[in-house]
C-alpha cells in the first residue's frame, strides 16, 4: 500500500480506524478526534451541523454574536443535527486605549477611509462583547456538549458552573504557561495553538513576543505539562498532519483553514479565490486588523501597514472593521482580513462530510498499525 492521497480517497473505511488515544472522543462523544475551529461568521449552522453529522465536532463562534443571534443559530444547528457541538466565546480583557497612539492610528487610516468614501475615522471603542452572566445563562439553558474559550478563560466560578451543567470546557493556549493556567482554572482539554494557525491567536499573555511558538514545538511540551487531553491546532490540513499531532502527544486536532474550502462555509467569492490561489509564502502575522496577532493572507492592508502603530485588542477592530465591511460589500479584498493558516495550499473544495471522510482515511494510512486496524 502506498501512502498517497489518491489511495486515501478511494475506499476510506473510517469505522475501522483505531486512534492512538481515545480520551477526547469519550469526553466529547464524537467518532473522530477532529474539531472544526469556530471561524466566526465563516462557520454558520450549515457547516457546523455537517461537521457534527460526519462524526467530528462542529463549532459555532459566538464571540461577536448577540445573545438572540446565538440562540437562533444554536436552534438551527440542533434542527439539522442531533450530534454534539461546541460553542466558542471570547474571554478577553478590556482594552487599554492610549489616546496618543489612537490618534496616530486614526491619522494613518484616514487615507483609506477617504479612498472608500467612509468619512472620518471614528474614535476607538470596545467593540466586542466579553463573556458575562448573560452568556453564561445562554450556555446553562442550551447545554451544548462543549464550550471553548479564546483569549483566556472566564472566572473559575463560571467555569465550574458550566462543567456542572454537563458541558466540556476547552481553553486555547499558545504557550506552556498558558496551558498550565487553563488546567489550573478547571478546563477539561487544552488547545495548543501553534503559530501556523490562521486567524486571531488565542494568546492571553501580555507582550508582543508571547505565544509565537510552532505547533511541532508547542504540542509535545504542552502534552508533557498538563494532564488533560491536548488538541493540536495550526498547520493541520490533511491526515499526515493529524497523525503527526498524535505522535507529538495530542489526543485530537482543531482545523480551521481546511474547512474554509468546504461548500457549506460562508466565504465570499473573492476570498475563496484568494484562498485557492495562495502559496506557502502568502500568509502573514499582523496586528493591523484587531490589535491582536493574527494570521491572514497578504493584501494591501497587511503590506502597506505592516509597521503601523496599533491600539490594544479589540479596540483596533473598532477602527478597521468599517474598511473590511466596505470591501466585503463591494467584492474587494484589499482591506479585508483574509484569515488563513500556513497550510492553506492544501485546501480542498469539498463538502464538509467528504473532507472529514478524507481526513480520517488519510490518517488511517499514516497512523501506526494496530491489531484489527
Amino acid at each position: 500500500m502506498t501512502n498517497t492521497r489518491a489511495d486515501a480517497l478511494q475506499k476510506p473505511q473510517p469505522d475501522q480506524i483505531k486512534w492512538p488515544r481515545s480520551g477526547l472522543l469519550d469526553l466529547l462523544g464524537i467518532a473522530h478526534p477532529i474539531i472544526q475551529a469556530p471561524m466566526g461568521q465563516h462557520a454558520g449552522p450549515a457547516l457546523v451541523a455537517a461537521v457534527c453529522n460526519a462524526g467530528a465536532l462542529g463549532s459555532l463562534g459566538c464571540g461577536t454574536m448577540s445573545i438572540d443571534s446565538a440562540r437562533r443559530r444554536i436552534a438551527q444547528v440542533r434542527h439539522a443535527s442531533a450530534r454534539p457541538f461546541n460553542l466558542n466565546f471570547f474571554a478577553h480583557s478590556a482594552p487599554l486605549i492610549d489616546t496618543e497612539t489612537a490618534d496616530l492610528v486614526r491619522a494613518r487610516l484616514a487615507f483609506y477611509y477617504g479612498l472608500l468614501g467612509l468619512g472620518a475615522v471614528p474614535r476607538p471603542t470596545d467593540p466586542l462583547p466579553r463573556f458575562d452572566e448573560k452568556r453564561l445563562q445562554l450556555i446553562l439553558t442550551t447545554r451544548p456538549r462543549a464550550v471553548s474559550f479564546h483569549y483566556g478563560i472566564p472566572p473559575a466560578a463560571m467555569v465550574a458552573q458550566i462543567r456542572r451543567a454537563g458541558c466540556v470546557v476547552i481553553g486555547s493556549a499558545t504557550t506552556v504557561a498558558e496551558a498550565k493556567a487553563l488546567e489550573q482554572h478547571g478546563v477539561d482539554a487544552v488547545i495548543a495553538q501553534g503559530i501556523e494557525a490562521g486567524g486571531p491567536r488565542g494568546t492571553f499573555t501580555r507582550g508582543d513576543g508571547a505565544g509565537l511558538i510552532g505547533t511541532m514545538a508547542l504540542v509535545p511540551q504542552v502534552a508533557d505539562a498538563v494532564r488533560v487531553p491536548v488538541i493540536a491546532a495550526g498547520g493541520i490540513a490533511d491526515g499526515r498532519a493529524i497523525a503527526a499531532a498524535f505522535a507529538l502527544g495530542a489526543s485530537g486536532v482543531q482545523i480551521g483553514t481546511a474547512f474554509l474550502g468546504c461548500q457549506e462555509a460562508v466565504v465570499s467569492a473573492p476570498y475563496r479565490d484568494a484562498l485557492r490561489q495562495a502559496t506557502d509564502d502568502d500568509t502573514r502575522l499582523t496586528r493591523v486588523f484587531t490589535g491582536q496577532q493574527a494570521r491572514t493572507l497578504r493584501n494591501r492592508m497587511t503590506d502597506e501597514l505592516a509597521d503601523a502603530e496599533v491600539i490594544d485588542f479589540p479596540a483596533q477592530l473598532s477602527l478597521t472593521r468599517a474598511l473590511a465591511k466596505a470591501c466585503n460589500d463591494r467584492g474587494r479584498t484589499d482591506f479585508l482580513p483574509l484569515w488563513a493558516g500556513q497550510a492553506v495550499p492544501l485546501l480542498r473544495s469539498l463538502p464538509a462530510a467528504a473532507l472529514i471522510e478524507a481526513l480520517v482515511a488519510e490518517s488511517r494510512l499514516w497512523l501506526p498499525r494496530h491489531p484489527g486496524h
